[in-house]
């Protein structure tokens, strides 16, 4: 069990050594193939995808992509999606739902970005277009968080049969800074926020809302790239051969389920 607390996860998944989608992408499958473009507007550096190959086994690949340095966090928007990236992500998806791929997802952003000019190329609507059209994808779908999960920037590529998060990754509505600054109005208390939103691992998996957390090296996956890739590449094959096997309209169902079952609560009324 992993005894840190949220805000020291923060500060490992912050680490500027932690592995990226680039790093594990090469470690984790045999071939892959990037595509470029929402075939709207143009292509946005803050989604990768394409097609790859898992020991053999088609997939198709969608991530969102954190830099090191100031450069690639320039190409990237700092990890921040606009429309576009969206709009590519679920025409990869589409294509995977044609040729029958499973759709593999890696999930690392603070958020969408939320620049005017995103807002005018439609953020919203992509990211509600990407939570109905996955929901009804027919096609197996698994998400990985690997670091951050914020907001409906994560959701948007977050709607999948199974979610797996890192061991230190965090998953939440908003991003801790965020959430300090709506509720004392003081976004120095991030901290604090952190303590109080349920948003590790553990919490998830308690809550419903992840299936599985995938084991990284002590101190973090930066300590051990070629470790955490191994643990990642071990779930996916174990996941997709389940997966697989399920009817489509059975996969549909249950997927459907697991998003309508979360957040049910019970309440006791004393009268």
């Amino acid at each position: 069990m992993n005894n840190l607390t949220a805000w020291e996860r923060l500060e490992i998944i912050r680490n500027k050594m932690r592995p990226t989608v680039r790093d594990y992408i090469p470690m984790i499958f045999d071939e892959f193939f990037e595509m470029h473009g929402d075939r709207l507007y143009g292509d946005d550096g803050a989604v990768m995808g394409g097609v790859a190959s898992l020991c053999g086994r088609p997939v198709t690949v969608i991530a969102q992509v954190k830099g090191r340095n100031i450069d690639e966090n320039k190409a990237s928007n700092f990890a921040m999606p606009h429309p576009e990236g969206y709009r590519k992500a679920l025409r990869l998806a589409k294509q995977a739902e044609k040729f029958k791929r499973p759709v593999i997802c890696f999930i690392d952003t603070p958020g969408a970005y939320c620049g005017v000019e995103a807002e005018q190329r439609g953020q919203g609507e992509a990211i509600a277009r990407n939570l109905k059209e996955f929901m009804m994808l027919k096609t197996p779908v698994v998400s990985i968080v690997l670091g951050e999960g914020g907001s409906g920037g994560a959701l948007a590529l977050g709607v999948c049969d199974e979610l797996a998060m890192l061991e230190n990754a965090l998953y939440s509505v908003i991003s801790p800074r965020g959430f300090a600054s709506i509720l004392w109005k003081d976004a120095s208390k991030e901290k604090e926020a952190c303590q109080i939103m349920k948003i590790t691992a553990e919490d998830l998996l308690a809550l419903g809302v992840a299936e599985k957390i995938i084991e990284e090296p002590l101190g973090g996956a930066h300590n051990d790239h070629k470790q955490t890739a191994e643990n990642i590449h071990e779930y996916l094959l174990k996941v997709l051969e389940q997966k697989s096997k399920i009817p489509i309209d059975v996969l549909l169902e249950e997927r459907y389920t697991k998003f309508r079952k979360i957040g049910d609560f019970l309440e006791e009324i004393n009268y």
